[in-house]
């Protein structure tokens, strides 16, 4: 199976299914959740639209790695998968490489532009996954997190800490309660 999609193959011999297993290195994915390296499984069935120089790629995709808590910072493992729905259309006329191409309506928010008729499987893998990495990762709901003050992790352990909040604003007004409480109890 080949790791390039390739729209003359698919032009020449009709739609073409690609598969692939990439291991993914945390930094590569820019997220700072991510711990180690992500493993991602993609297959991907690509067909011509219709539209001339139009492909549309489906399938699924499937990720597990390890994710930091976004309360307690403890790696944890975490698994997703997703359905694939891409439409490669040529780039624009105009157009470089690396510049923006706008989106013109909501129908378009699936539409990748190519100028190289050879599409690493790899990239379309990472980018499809990029969206399932929660933004707050959580390793369960009932995680108490770190403590402010002596960092211990809430969920294991318990610490001694006053978890009592105090406003230093209302600081002044603390004597005036004081003095209530004394004047009521005489």
């Amino acid at each position: 199976m080949s790791d390039v999609i390739n729209f003359d193959e698919i032009d020449e011999h009709g739609p073409q299914t690609y598969r692939g297993r990439f291991e993914v290195p945390a930094k590569e994915l820019d997220r700072e959740e991510a711990a180690g390296s992500a493993a991602i499984e993609i297959e991907a069935r690509v067909e011509q639209s219709g539209t001339p120089g139009e492909y549309v790629a489906d399938g699924d995709a499937r990720l597990t790695m390890d994710l930091n808590c976004s309360r307690c910072l403890d790696p944890y493992p975490f698994a997703h998968s997703s359905k694939v729905h891409v439409r490669f259309r040529p780039r624009p006329e105009g157009f470089g490489e690396n510049d923006e191409v706008e989106i013109a309506g909501e129908e378009e928010l699936d539409v990748e532009f190519y100028s190289d008729r050879m599409i690493p499987l790899r990239d379309l893998a990472v980018e499809q996954i990029q969206l399932s990495i929660p933004m707050k990762p959580l390793c369960d709901d009932k995680c108490l997190g770190l403590c402010p003050k002596c960092g211990i992790n809430r969920t294991r352990e318990r610490c001694n800490c006053d978890d009592t909040v105090t406003d230093e604003r209302w600081g002044a007004l603390q004597g005036i309660r004081d003095q209530l409480t004394k004047k009521n109890n005489q």
